[in-house]
């Protein structure tokens, strides 16, 4: 699992419990920005439906649907925006 605040990949078990921290910056794991659920353009930034609202994103949290995400979550990339900078390059004159 990647941390989202310093980028590097701790060892993780399949369940991740809300006090574990990054072993390498000692920020929280358990939090939305880690979770293979978040997803910055869905409602609540959480493509679980069932999930309860979680205002600070950055902090651990009691969410039961967090699965540890493998890939890069870094909070701000937005996927949409490159799309549309790669098209505007694209098909620029």
């Amino acid at each position: 699992m990647q941390c989202h605040h310093c980028q590097k990949n701790s060892e993780v078990g399949d369940r991740v419990g809300r006090r574990e921290t990054c072993a390498h910056c000692g920020w929280d794991l358990h939090v939305c920005y880690n979770c293979q659920h978040y997803d910055k353009s869905s409602y609540n930034e959480c493509r679980e439906t069932q999930a309860d609202r979680v205002l600070e994103k950055e902090k651990s949290n009691f969410c039961d649907y967090f699965s540890p995400s493998q890939g890069d979550k870094k909070p701000g990339k937005d996927s949409t925006l490159d799309a549309k900078a790669k098209l505007a390059a694209l098909f620029k004159k």
